[in-house]
């Protein structure tokens, strides 16, 4: 059977230094890069962070801005970040990345209860920030 179900792929976050968002979203937040290499000799105009199998944040620099003509206006977006983008995690895995940010001193949110989402209400989520302002939430539904 052919599974249609739409899914999400990417999200794309203006960043001040893809490098440097690449290292804190690999060490604190315990993505896997992609491309960073690539990136830094030049050959690939932006590295990656690996969510799942399916789904990657892509890192642009602010100055790819320019070259963002896909729709009109759409180079007005740089700097602007989406209100948060939620991460959903097993409990064990959301524990480890909340200590692993407080080792970083990230600073983290309190603990919400019961919040709604895509797979009904979490039991606990939290929020951060990423060095470039990117708001993230973090959560574990079992």
């Amino acid at each position: 059977m052919t599974d249609n179900t739409t899914r999400l792929d990417h999200v794309v976050l203006w960043v001040r230094d893809p490098v440097a968002a690449a290292d804190f979203y690999e060490k604190a937040v315990g993505l896997e890069p992609l491309r960073v290499a690539e990136f830094a000799a030049g050959k690939v105009s932006f590295p990656s962070v690996r969510l799942n199998d399916e789904t990657i944040f892509d890192l642009a620099p602010l100055a790819l801005a320019e070259h963002m003509n896909m729709l009109p206006g759409a180079a007005d977006s740089a700097g602007h970040p989406v209100n948060h983008v939620c991460l959903s995690l097993p409990a064990g895995g959301f524990d480890a990345l909340r200590t692993r940010l407080e080792e970083r001193a990230v600073p983290v949110s309190e603990f919400s209860y019961d919040s709604f989402g895509a797979r009904g209400k979490a039991r606990r989520s939290f929020y951060f920030r990423d060095p470039d302002g990117n708001i993230v939430e973090a959560r574990h539904y079992e």
